[in-house]
């Protein structure tokens, strides 16, 4: 039983340590945002025009 809660806990702390790192890279790799600069949203010019 002691074997398995080492485990577990090595798990948890694996995934803890895998979330850091994902959190990490998209802080860093984030588009800048500044203030007045338009929002770029891309839309398809075919489709339906609903208002």
């Amino acid at each position: 039983m002691r074997r398995v809660a080492t485990w577990l806990l090595y798990a948890i702390g694996a995934l803890a340590c895998a979330y850091l790192a994902l959190y990490a890279h998209s802080v860093l790799t984030a588009p800048k945002l500044v203030p007045g600069e338009p929002i770029k949203i891309f839309r398809n010019p075919d489709a339906p025009k609903y208002s």
